[in-house]
């Protein structure tokens, strides 16, 4: 049943999607969705910007790392999306949408170390991954099972990314950091 009578004006009615959950429910989980679609343009594009400008000895390594992770981040904007609009939200618009969303710092320095590239992309997918546990948890509160089991699987792959850049960034014969 469409909730066309209470939907905010967040959405045209010409955009209107048919959904048992509450406005209010729709209205978080769409905001907490959009937050996640802006970090993974953000952390895609910081990714790709580190995989065009990395240097060193384990360049080909870390090149085609960094490479298959952008790709990776990339394939979940489009189910993020998708998502919110299953729900009848609005999704993302614009790069200036994405500016005021996102929660994942741009790095534009002229030159970063690749030590340096890797323990940041490890950071940003860990802070990604905390988010996706929150947005996971307000989708269980509203027994959104849908972008539960949406949120579990990138939470898997994020986790995963995460394992990666720490292993490929730790230090020589040591098992810290």
């Amino acid at each position: 049943m469409s909730k066309t009578s209470n939907k905010s004006d967040k959405v045209s009615s010409n955009l209107d999607t048919p959904t048992d959950l509450p406005l209010a429910a729709v209205d978080k989980i769409s905001a907490s969705l959009n937050t996640l679609l802006a970090d993974a343009f953000a952390l895609y594009l910081k990714t790709k910007n580190f995989h065009w400008h990395v240097s060193g000895r384990h360049f080909r390594d870390y090149h085609l790392m960094l490479d298959e992770q952008s790709e990776a981040i990339f394939a979940t904007t489009d189910q993020l999306a998708e998502r919110v609009r299953k729900l009848g939200g609005a999704t993302l618009r614009s790069i200036g949408q994405i500016a005021k969303l996102q929660t994942i710092k741009d790095n534009n320095e002229d030159y970063v170390p690749p030590r340096e590239m890797l323990r940041e992309l490890m950071e940003d997918n860990k802070h990604v991954a905390a988010a996706m546990r929150k947005a996971h948890k307000l989708a269980d509160e509203h027994e959104d099972s849908g972008t539960a089991g949406l949120l579990e699987t990138f939470i898997d792959e994020t986790e995963r990314r995460t394992w990666f850049l720490f292993e490929a960034s730790r230090q020589e014969g040591a098992n810290v950091a």
